[in-house]
């Protein structure tokens, strides 16, 4: 049985006008793709949440809460399984001026661009977002991960 050889940690983020915060990835070559902030867990990350918070902040200087995992999406890679956990949380500040690491160091790499993304009217994605799995579980959940992202009001 293949065993897990690589981790990483996504976000279905959702600002405050309920739109989906992505990252728009464009290279030389290819048509352009939408996926979800986040990337790779390294060994220091003391979990997998704490590895999203970090690639969170490194990709758009965000702070986030109501943190929940909600989603697995894993395939197979030549080495063993791929697997990216996947939470939902709420946007609470981006700060462009904080981005960090690779993606914006080495322009070789394409373009990876901010971009706030509404769901159409019969709830679907009108962008390409990747991976399809991804795409077809904020489909087929919108409400629910709203809900998931909005604060609860505070008892009187």
């Amino acid at each position: 049985m293949p065993s897990v050889v690589k981790r990483a940690a996504r976000a279905i983020l959702i600002d405050e006008n309920q739109q989906l915060v992505l990252i728009k990835r464009s290279k030389e070559g290819q048509a352009p793709y939408w996926t979800a902030p986040g990337g790779g867990v390294e060994a220091d990350d003391a979990s997998i949440e704490q590895a999203l918070l970090r690639e969170l902040r490194e990709e758009l200087g965000a702070e986030v809460s109501g943190v929940q995992q909600v989603f697995l999406v894993s395939n197979a890679t030549g080495e063993g399984v791929g697997v990216q956990h996947i939470f939902v949380c709420r946007l609470d500040s981006l700060d462009l001026s904080r981005q960090s690491g690779p993606e914006f160091a080495e322009p070789g790499r394409g373009s990876y661009d901010l971009d706030r993304v509404t769901l159409d009217a019969d709830g679907s994605v009108a962008v390409d977002l990747k991976p399809a799995a991804l795409k077809e579980f904020i489909e087929a959940n919108w409400v629910a991960l709203v809900d998931a992202a909005t604060p609860v009001a505070a008892s009187a």
